[in-house]
């Protein structure tokens, strides 16, 4: 009877001390979500771009995204009449610009990428992510990007002394991103183009500077409509070429998306003002006039590939 008594004691003491360190354990994990966290705001947009501009997504830590940017020619030129319609509204115009890029996150706040633009050009870039929508610990209402490229024209210059340095022009830009809820986004695009080199100089200038707005409104899980506008602010009246012809630049760029997240692949189908590649050129050198039949159509293609194993990323 003793030794009944004192295995009840033991189990007691045993189920006694299990409970406690329940309870402490409850407790611990209580406090810490109590603790107030980073809660940080995603995909306030589906893609690194909203159709033409850079938006203030990042490619993943460890992420290789491939990208094919494609735009056809207008919709409806003047003058052609009913050819348009046999040149199936620009798709089957024989004029098209491709812009095919890689773009490769080395860490979560850096993207570095490489591009052939088309007609023997290039560019490269870095987008930096300066600060990320938050609330929790810090609230931070906008995300904020830094991206610079620069782009070189490989293309047969307009003499043989043309010097390679003459060649290269560079945008800069500020990303401002904010999503206000479940479904909209909106961005602010200031940016700033530099060439080194302009002819003549005459009403020319080596300084282009822009505003842009960008956004989009989710309409499902896996598909948003998008728009985008910007405005040249100097450097497109009355200039002249390297023929001395002159030449007026429209400051106005449209464009209008529709977004589709397969899954694997997002497609973005949109019509845009600017038949150009590069954003260097629809923001400093765009000649379509806002006209419904000046707008080409076009669509970007974007795929991701793990490079890298990451665990734990924030």
């Amino acid at each position: 009877m003793k030794k009944i008594f004192l295995y009840l004691i033991v189990a007691f003491c045993f189920f006694a001390k299990a409970s406690a360190q329940d309870d402490l354990l409850g407790d611990l994990v209580k406090a810490d979500s109590a603790k107030v966290k980073h809660d940080y705001t995603i995909a306030t947009f589906k893609s690194t771009r909203i159709i033409n501009m850079q938006s203030v997504e990042m490619t993943g830590k460890g992420n290789l995204q491939f990208m094919i940017s494609h735009r056809f020619g207008q919709i409806w030129k003047e003058g052609k009449g009913w050819s348009n319609v046999a040149q199936l509204f620009g798709l089957n115009a024989g004029a098209a610009n491709t812009y095919m890029s890689f773009e490769y996150a080395p860490q979560s706040w850096l993207n570095l990428g490489f591009a052939a633009t088309g007609n023997a050009q290039f560019e490269s870039w870095a987008k930096f992510r300066l600060t990320r929508q938050q609330t929790g610990v810090k609230n931070i209402p906008v995300t904020v990007d830094l991206y610079t490229s620069f782009h070189f024209d490989g293309s047969e210059g307009p003499s043989t002394d043309d010097l390679a340095w003459n060649r290269f022009s560079y945008l800069n830009q500020i990303l401002i991103g904010r999503k206000f809820n479940d479904k909209f986004s909106l961005q602010l695009i200031p940016s700033w183009i530099h060439y080194n080199y302009v002819p003549y100089g005459i009403n020319n200038t080596n300084n282009v500077f822009s505003i842009g707005i960008g956004g989009r409104y989710k309409l499902t899980n896996k598909t948003a409509l998008s728009f985008e506008y910007a405005r040249q602010l100097n450097g497109y009246k009355n200039l002249l070429d390297e023929s001395a012809s002159a030449v007026n630049y429209v400051p106005d760029l449209l464009s209008l998306g529709y977004d589709w997240d397969t899954g694997g692949h997002i497609f973005q189908f949109f019509f845009t003002s600017s038949s150009a590649a590069t954003n260097i050129a629809q923001l400093s050198q765009n000649t379509n006039e806002l006209r419904l039949g000046n707008f080409s159509l076009g669509f970007n293609l974007n795929r991701s590939y793990g490079i890298k194993k990451i665990v734990n990323t924030p």
